[in-house]
């Protein structure tokens, strides 16, 4: 674990607010007003998109305004709590380091800042989890297990200690730039009573534990020699062998140990939060998938919200009636109605393992101008909001995230939409592990389509759908095609298909 480095802490950036376009929200707006009007009605019609032109600038304007003043708001809270951790404000400091230690095997905890001097609490894996036989060969060279004598137990413990005291300082340093110094003191259990015992306890400094070379795992025990007033249950005989017995350190030198030590709860079957569950308790409320649970603060309000909160706002039109989607085959294309060109809501369901939609503008070359066109959980929107992509839900036993694309509000040089899926990179997953996966898409008027890719066991990444640009009986027109088909290598071979720089 020593080896590990960990990224210096910088002032957070927060990202510009989504460009928005006035086809996008003219999109929007005739999408809401055309709902629940036939296609024969050519007078409603020509009303409603009457009044689409009248309020989608006004429906621009309210969008742009108030997520520029949510950046500024999130710029604002951003750099008072970064003034607050470079500051060594305790209460910022210690949320900020525990959040670090949270995925810690030894489980740490920030527990106060002195000036320039933070204090952590960790917890040591106990000697007698160890294992007692440890890989050897016999005589004649054939593997075998041997039992570890008590000493060389001692040893292997030792060395684990110090790796994972060398690691929470490094990561403690990285996380809170303004300490210079830690003030660290290590829990286990000790071996003859069973109780809660200290059994190492010191001062690093910055300056120290950043110039020492961290290369051979030997070196963990450097923690002995480098640190200021350290103390450790495991010395070093007259002989210059370590001692095989592990004792509780006098608590009575530092102040404060003695009442961590009473307070300190280690037993795992008390139904109480405990000391050696503390990595899961700090980390409970870090979201599964990557972060789908948090709100995003640039969501952008729905025409039909903004114009229900209006002051001379209309009330909402009757929602179009339920149609049962048509199901679609791979290869199969259709013209997609007139209606469609207003907004496209699609929603990609599954379960089984995880999975990211994203989506490439592309022009008539059939790869993107530039990544703007590149459209995926770190960049959700392209072309000033024509498409993007809203995040991913749990609904049921099955996770949806959902996307859409306004084709009229979309630039002339986009020829062509790719709708396409890549699972994730750190699994080694192929997409035969996504069960009930089905791309469903909708328009405002109630027509839908579904699509079921094939869970091919040789692929990572798969274009599951496209929408392009066509003529049809000499007028223009957008066609959706199934398609169900990708690429092995995942995510770098789908994106270089299409044209995105991968470094």
């Amino acid at each position: 674990m020593h080896l590990q480095s960990f990224p210096a802490a910088h002032p957070p950036q927060i990202p510009d607010a989504p460009r928005l376009g006035l086809p996008w929200a003219l999109a929007e707006a005739r999408a809401f007003h055309l709902q629940g009007i036939g296609r024969l009605a050519r007078a409603e019609r020509a009303a409603a998109k009457q009044r689409a032109e009248h309020d989608a600038p006004f429906y621009l304007a309210a969008e742009v305004a108030r997520l520029q003043a949510v950046r500024e708001q999130l710029a604002g809270e951003a750099q008072q709590w970064w003034q607050a951790l470079v500051s060594n404000d305790e209460a910022t400091v210690c949320e900020a380091v525990n959040t670090a230690f949270s995925d810690n095997p030894a489980a740490g905890c920030a527990v106060g800042v002195d000036g320039s001097v933070l204090s952590v609490v960790m917890r040591q894996q106990d000697l007698d989890s160890l294992p007692t036989q440890a890989p050897g060969l016999t005589p004649s060279g054939r593997p075998t297990l041997k039992n570890l004598t008590k000493r060389d137990k001692t040893l292997w413990w030792l060395t684990s200690m110090g790796s994972n005291i060398v690691a929470t300082l490094k990561e403690g340093f990285a996380t809170a730039p303004g300490v210079t110094a830690i003030d660290l003191a290590v829990l286990t259990r000790l071996p003859d009573t069973q109780r809660l015992g200290f059994v190492a306890y010191g001062r690093w400094t910055r300056a120290t534990i950043e110039s020492t070379p961290w290369r051979e795992p030997e070196d963990a025990l450097r923690f002995l020699d480098i640190g200021q007033d350290v103390a450790c249950s495991v010395t070093t005989t007259a002989s210059g062998n370590l001692s095989s017995i592990i004792k509780p350190l006098d608590v009575t030198r530092v102040p404060g140990l003695q009442d961590l030590l009473d307070h300190a709860q280690d037993e795992p079957d008390s139904g109480e939060t405990t000391l050696a569950d503390l990595d899961i308790s700090l980390g409970g409320n870090t979201p599964a998938n990557g972060g789908s649970s948090v709100t995003d603060p640039f969501r952008i309000k729905p025409f039909a919200e903004w114009k229900q909160e209006a002051p001379s706002g209309l009330p909402l039109p009757p929602p179009a009636p339920f149609v049962v989607p048509i199901a679609l085959v791979a290869g199969q294309t259709l013209v997609l109605p007139e209606e469609a060109w207003q907004g496209l809501r699609m929603a990609f369901s599954f379960s089984g393992a995880d999975a990211d939609l994203t989506l490439f503008l592309t022009g008539q070359d059939g790869r993107v101008a530039g990544d703007e066109d590149f459209v995926f959980y770190n960049q959700p929107s392209g072309a000033s909001g024509a498409a993007r992509v809203l995040g991913k839900q749990p609904e049921g036993p099955h996770t949806v995230e959902r996307a859409t694309v306004h084709l009229s509000a979309l630039p002339e040089r986009v020829r062509r939409v790719a709708l396409a899926i890549n699972m994730d990179v750190d699994t080694g997953l192929t997409c035969a592990s996504l069960t009930y996966a089905n791309l469903h898409i909708e328009c405002g008027t109630g027509a839908a389509w579904i699509f079921q890719p094939p869970a091919d066991p040789d692929i990572r990444a798969m274009v599951v759908a496209e929408l392009y640009r066509h003529t049809v009986d000499s007028r223009p027109a957008w066609k959706l095609r199934a398609v169900g088909q990708g690429w092995a290598e995942g995510l770098d071979g789908l994106a270089r298909a299409y044209g995105v720089d991968v470094e």
